[in-house]
C-alpha cells in the first residue's frame, strides 16, 4: 500500500450517507475513505478524475428522485422510504405535501413504501396547508447524487390534464362544499322543528262562585258552572267552603288554553246564571 502524505482535509458530512468525503486541498488530489483501513490507507485519486468544483458540488450536493412522474423515479423515491416514514423528520410536513403534488398516480403494488407513503400522505388532503415546515424545490429533497428532472421531463400519464390535477383540493373547493353542508343541515333543521308540535300556553285557575245566600241549591250551581264547556278549557275538582252565617262558596278549579279561554269569559258566562250565582272571583292564577 502506497504511503499517503500528511495533508489538510476538509471535511463534509453528507445528509443521507454515513461515509465522509474527505478533499485533498493541497495537491488537487481526491481521498475516498475505506472501510477496512485507517488514515494511511486512503488511495489517492489524480486531480484529473475531476475537472473541476461545479463536477465536485453535481456530485455532493445534487438531491433529487429523478422524474417522479416514471417508473425509475418512482423506485428511487421507494429506495428512498425503505426506512423512512416521510420525506422529512418523524411527522408530515410541506416537503411530503412537495413531493406528493409531484407524483402523478399512486406508486404500483410492488413498490410498497412508496404506496404506503402515498397514501398516508393522501389521508391529509383536508389539512395540507397546516402542515409544518415551508415548501422547498423538489431539488433539495431525496437522496444525493440523483437530479431531480421532474419539472422538465415528460409526464407519464397518457392523459396530459393530469399535471393540472391538484390530489389536495382546493381552499375554495372546501369553502363552497362546506357553505353547500351548512345550508343542508340547516335546512334539516328548520324542517325537524316545523314538524314539531308547537308548545300551548296553558293556565291553572281557581275560581270562587257565590251564591246569592244560603239557601241557593249549590249542587245545582256546580252543575251550571261545570255545564259552560267550550274549546281550551278542562274544569277540575271542587269544593264548598263555609263563608259565614250558613253561606258556602263552590271553590272550582280549571285549566285554560291562554289562546282560547280567558277570565273575563269565564266571568260573564258564569255569572249568567244569576238565579244562582251573586259574583265570580279569581282566587288563584298560574302559568302552566
Amino acid at each position: 500500500m502506497r504511503p499517503v502524505r500528511t495533508v489538510r482535509t476538509c471535511v463534509f458530512r453528507c445528509r443521507t450517507s454515513s461515509f465522509l468525503l474527505l478533499f485533498l486541498l493541497q495537491g488537487g488530489g481526491v481521498l475516498r475513505r475505506s472501510q477496512s483501513s485507517g488514515i494511511n490507507a486512503f488511495p489517492v485519486l489524480p486531480p484529473s478524475s475531476f475537472s473541476s468544483w461545479s463536477r465536485w458540488k453535481q456530485l455532493i450536493f445534487v438531491m433529487g428522485f429523478g422524474d417522479l412522474k416514471s417508473s425509475s423515479g418512482l423506485k428511487v423515491l421507494n429506495d428512498f422510504l425503505t426506512d423512512r416514514s416521510f420525506i422529512e423528520g418523524y411527522v408530515p410536513s410541506q416537503a411530503d405535501v412537495a413531493v406528493f403534488e409531484a407524483v402523478s398516480a399512486p406508486p404500483p403494488a410492488d413498490l410498497c413504501h412508496a404506496l404506503r407513503w402515498y397514501n398516508h400522505i393522501k389521508s391529509y388532503q383536508a389539512q395540507k396547508n397546516s402542515l409544518p415546515g415551508v415548501k422547498k424545490p423538489l431539488g433539495q429533497y431525496g437522496p444525493t447524487g440523483v437530479a431531480d428532472t421532474t419539472s422538465s421531463g415528460p409526464a407519464a400519464s397518457k392523459d396530459e390534464d393530469d399535471d393540472d390535477i391538484d390530489l389536495f383540493g382546493s381552499d375554495e373547493e372546501e369553502d363552497t362544499e362546506a357553505a353547500k353542508l351548512k345550508e343542508q343541515r340547516l335546512a334539516e333543521y328548520a324542517a325537524k322543528k316545523a314538524k314539531k308540535p308547537a308548545l300551548i300556553a296553558k293556565s291553572s285557575i281557581l275560581l270562587d262562585v257565590k251564591p246569592w245566600d244560603d239557601e241557593t241549591d249549590m249542587a245545582k250551581l256546580e252543575e251550571c258552572v261545570r255545564s259552560i264547556q267550550m274549546d281550551g278549557l278542562v274544569w277540575g275538582q271542587s269544593k264548598l267552603v263555609p263563608v259565614g252565617y250558613g253561606i258556602k262558596k263552590l271553590q272550582i278549579s280549571c285549566v285554560v288554553e291562554d289562546d282560547k279561554v280567558g277570565t273575563d269569559i269565564l266571568e260573564e258566562q258564569i255569572t249568567a246564571f244569576e238565579d244562582y250565582v251573586q259574583s265570580m272571583d279569581v282566587a288563584a292564577f298560574n302559568k302552566i
